[in-house]
């Protein structure tokens, strides 16, 4: 594997783990500035956000199913694996923002 995938793996988990963070907590502002409860807001908002952070962080579907395609067509079944493994690192981007949220806020989130 090349160094140029480790770089891209390592972006998809703070990219997940960013947009999972920063979208429950700028997103719950909206909820304090209309009076309602801010922490039940991050609990949902991450809530949702969860799948989004996902596909934002391996690019778009587009790509990761391009990727698929490649690897199951063509027989390449390096990019099959590294396409895994970048949606493994987001996956891992989103739980560990998840955990993080869940001690600030002291809520479960399922």
């Amino acid at each position: 594997m090349e160094e140029r995938f480790f770089a891209t793996f390592i972006h998809c988990y703070f990219i997940a783990f960013g947009v999972l963070i920063g979208g429950a907590i700028i997103g719950s502002i909206g909820d304090f500035a209309t009076g309602n409860a801010p922490l039940t807001s991050i609990s949902r908002l991450a809530k949702s956000l969860r799948i989004w952070a996902i596909v934002a962080a391996i690019g778009g579907t587009f790509d990761a199913i391009s990727n698929f395609e490649k690897g199951v067509f063509d027989g390449s079944t390096l990019d099959l694996f590294k396409q895994a493994l970048l949606i493994l690192s987001a996956m891992g981007g989103v739980k560990t923002a998840i955990i993080l949220m869940e001690w600030i806020i002291q809520e479960d989130i399922t």
